[in-house]
């Protein structure tokens, strides 16, 4: 028998709320009389409790292993259009639904507390995030531009109950939502979209109600109880609310599944192609402007993009920090080596940075409504945070996964499901490119806001960050803009976040990421962070 000692197993019950301390100081800074309650059912406390539980990371393991599965036919050759899931699976979405943060947007404005319960439950399993980001995000979106559809569905819609069942519209007790935009001739290029939206001359809640032909390249949780689908009508593309059965209840709707995407991660939750053969769908907002519709729908996921990538990290930090503090190598604990303690540094600055600028940007969404300065701040910073920290992150995971050597490197751990996960965030809801490019036309848009922001921020730089952010300013402007559009973008993601640091913390991100020689987009561990042991044991308490 070989000896068996120096081994650190990865955490797999952790109280996720208990031991983030910076998270609830953040929260505690806002105010919110309500974050500790215990008699509340969307409780931070307790739902970092349960989803952080040994349960819940079995079930996250689980329904990651057993991928979905397609049911497209029966014994008998009837279609059946149907995609299997782990039990598990089931469990994720009931957790995630009965906390209420799909609902609470919508009925509260607030869009704060749901960015933290999405980040709680992205550190354990991020696949169930995919219908739920959809869900919530569809909701104030037919709200405006399909009112008395919305009302039609409201009690469903807004339901912190789950219900799994295949079942029509008007038989069910909560309705999960997903997308259909891209083609596969077309991809991000929307106005491309070739299926087409024919007029049957029928209304339903006061909607017009069109017949449905064509394919999508990727349908987002094909068992979602409807979809929000682009499709060509006589005035131009145009967005309608297309369900699995058709409104009468009668059969199917039209909705052929071809086939189920091999995904390099993201396994838990079913992508799909597939084709409309005169399925039913009831127009949302004004006909020719689906484009302006689902890009205002993309606005709320993209939020949750940043929140997922964040939670992604924060779950790999853990990990990471967890393991140094108990495994030694060469005589000395790693977590007690000054190298390894410049990686895990930066490394918690880079988390606690994605997460100051996660909660701004959420706190952004609820503001803007009723302020104009603070929705064009969020409409500018959106694009910018998903584009920086949804790449950081896919770097973040793999830094991460080194710490724990070929540990981190197999399928049996953790870290290796983070790591594949990592890049879906950086792609889905606009790739780099897409978000540098609507920083540019965000910034154009929103100059005077911008730089209202500018001259805030101007006073809380020293000398090299004005400079810095003085160029930044006319850079924005400038003809050439699009050539430098991702640095512009990654530039003001990184002014945003230290805006919102303070201390220690603000100082070491400062020097490592905008002074010279600094790391942004750089190696980690490489720019000589001044008290890296605290800033460990800042952000994972021992």
């Amino acid at each position: 028998m070989h000896p068996e000692s120096n081994l650190v197993d990865e955490l797999h019950a952790l109280d996720l709320w208990q031991t983030d301390p910076l998270l609830r100081a953040r929260l505690a800074e806002r105010s919110d009389p309500h974050v500790e309650r215990d008699d509340d059912p969307a409780d931070l406390a307790r739902y970092g409790r349960l989803i952080g539980s040994a349960a819940a990371h079995d079930w996250a393991e689980q329904a990651n292993r057993r991928a979905p599965e397609l049911q497209g036919l029966d014994a008998r050759g009837r279609r059946l259009e149907r995609v299997d899931t782990h039990p598990h699976w089931q469990r994720l979405l009931a957790s995630i639904r009965a906390s209420g943060a799909l609902a609470r947007p919508q009925l509260q404005g607030d869009w704060l507390r749901p960015a933290v319960l999405f980040y709680l439950h992205g550190q354990v399993e991020a696949g169930s995030l995919c219908p739920a980001t959809m869900t919530q995000a569809a909701l104030p979106v037919l709200a405006r531009h399909a009112p008395s559809l919305f009302e039609a569905l409201r009690e469903p819609l807004l339901s912190t109950e789950h219900d799994d069942a295949d079942r029509p519209l008007q038989h069910k007790r909560a309705l999960w939502l997903g997308m259909g935009m891209t083609e596969k001739q077309g991809g991000s290029d929307l106005r491309s979209c070739i299926s087409t939206a024919t007029p049957t001359h029928g209304h339903l809640h006061g909607r017009l109600l069109y017949r449905i032909d064509g394919h999508k390249w990727f349908f987002s949780a094909p068992m979602s109880d409807a979809h929000l689908v682009l499709a060509r009508s006589d005035e131009g593309p145009s967005c309608f609310f297309v369900p699995r059965w058709r409104f009468d209840a009668s059969a199917l709707n039209g909705v052929r599944l071809l086939r189920l995407k091999d995904k390099l991660g993201n396994r838990s939750n079913a992508g799909a192609e597939a084709e409309f053969h005169g399925s039913e769908g009831l127009l949302v907002g004004a006909p020719g402007r689906g484009i302006a519709v689902l890009v205002e729908m993309a606005g709320y996921t993209r939020l949750q993009c940043v929140v997922g990538s964040t939670a992604l990290m924060r779950a790999a930090l853990v990990q990471a920090v967890h393991y140094a503090r108990g495994r030694s190598a060469f005589g000395q604990l790693l977590v007690d080596q000054p190298l390894m303690q410049q990686v895990l540094a930066d490394l918690a600055l880079e988390w606690e940075g994605a997460l100051a600028l996660m909660l701004r940007l959420a706190e952004s969404f609820g503001r803007s409504a009723a302020d104009p300065l603070e929705r064009a701040w969020q409409r500018v910073i959106t694009p910018a945070a998903k584009l920086w920290v949804c790449k950081r992150a896919l770097q973040f995971c793999g830094e991460a996964m080194e710490v724990l050597g070929g540990n981190g490197y197999v399928e049996t751990g953790v870290l290796a499901r983070l790591y594949r996960e990592a890049p879906v965030n950086s792609i889905w809801e606009g790739s780099g490119n897409v978000m540098a490019l609507d920083v540019l036309r965000a910034a154009r848009q929103e100059g005077e806001a911008l730089q209202a922001w500018f001259d805030a921020l101007q006073a809380r730089l020293e000398s090299p960050e004005r400079a810095r952010l003085a160029a930044l300013r006319d850079a924005l402007a400038a003809a050439d803009a699009e050539t430098q559009a991702r640095r512009l973008a990654a530039e003001l993601a990184l002014l945003a976040q230290l805006s919102l640091l303070d201390g220690a913390a603000r100082e070491a991100f400062c020097a490592s990421r905008l002074r010279s020689g600094g790391t942004a987009g750089g190696l980690y561990g490489s720019s000589g962070i001044g008290g890296a042991r605290a800033l460990i044991d800042r952000a994972c308490p021992a």
